[in-house]
């Protein structure tokens, strides 16, 4: 259980945010009246203000808001908890998304402080259920009312198509085979076959979103740039070989010319990444090999699986 010691708004993005007394905070927008209010996953921003008071004994010496920060909370390590969350205020009710951010320019804090807690230690979130908040009011975590969903994002890797020369087919494909087995697609990237790209965006959804599972399509083949397989070794924590080895036994039955996909599959945190060939046709059969079994991998990533042991 902790409280309430700040409310920050500001009414124009680029501008300090300022502390109010009491915010109104609308269902799957955030607080009303924030420029950074939206149909989207960071409606709400959180930080502890242990971690400011930390800060600021180093010589910050910021005043509420300076960081971006809608609420600031005592008594709750909100950058703790996982994605998923549910944090209840008052009747407000908001589920964490995301946990940290990435800073593309850096602000008049890091400059004269060397770095900024805000991208390390942010955490993101959206309302769920609306009302009202006031500085001092109790804030705690709550248990979810149905079951957190499988959440996951699809990469697709193309110099054409990010120019726009082509089509991308596969990625859109894929959502929807994923929507069809009831996985919530929170994000499709299209980008180049850029391996520092790929493993910036892998890093960014496994850490930061945490997702359960991230589909990548193309630049698995023998091209000198198809680097997926390399990029997404270069970024996990373990390998998980069994699935791309039962998509290329599938494939074979098809094409001979599946021994030559170099596809990988791997864990990051509690983040699944599998790669997937680049043609449509390819991609279908591959997903089929392993969707209807990967959400137990998944559970025992969350630690939510029962047990697994065949009975004979």
């Amino acid at each position: 259980m902790g409280k309430v010691t700040a409310i920050c708004l500001s009414e124009k993005r680029g501008t300090i945010k300022k502390p109010i007394e009491k915010g109104t905070f609308l269902v799957n927008f955030g607080l009303n009246g924030d420029a950074h209010a939206g149909d989207w996953h960071r409606q709400i921003s959180f930080l502890e203000q242990e971690k400011i008071d930390e800060f600021n004994a180093q010589g910050a010496k910021v005043e509420p808001g300076a960081f971006g920060e809608n609420l600031i909370v005592s008594g709750l390590e909100v950058n703790k908890l996982p994605v998923g969350t549910w944090i209840k205020c008052n009747d407000v009710i908001f589920e964490v998304t995301q946990i940290g951010k990435e800073c593309h320019d850096h602000c008049q804090i890091y400059y004269r402080m060397g770095e900024c807690i805000m991208p390390r230690l942010g955490t993101f979130a959206r309302v769920i259920k609306g009302g009202d908040i006031k500085v001092g009011d109790e804030i705690i975590v709550i248990p979810r009312d149905y079951p957190f969903p499988y959440q996951a994002a699809v990469i697709t890797l193309s110099d054409k198509g990010f120019k726009g020369e082509r089509e991308d087919l596969s990625g859109p494909l894929l959502c929807n085979i994923l929507k069809e087995h009831k996985f919530e697609v929170v994000e499709y990237i299209l980008i180049p076959d850029e391996p520092e790209l790929l493993k910036k965006q892998l890093i960014r959804l496994a850490d930061q979103r945490q997702l359960d599972l991230i589909l990548t399509t193309g630049g698995t083949g023998f091209s000198p740039r198809d680097h997926t397989p390399e990029a997404t070794k270069e970024v996990m924590d373990r390998d998980v070989p069994g699935i791309s080895e039962a998509i290329r036994n599938e494939s074979m039955k098809y094409t001979k010319k599946a021994m030559l996909s170099r596809g990988v599959s791997v864990i990051r945190g509690k983040t699944l990444i599998i790669n997937l060939p680049g043609s449509p046709k390819a991609c279908e059969e591959s997903i089929d090999v392993f969707i209807d079994v990967v959400g137990h991998g998944i559970d025992l990533l969350r630690n939510t699986a029962s047990e697994c042991a065949r009975k004979e």
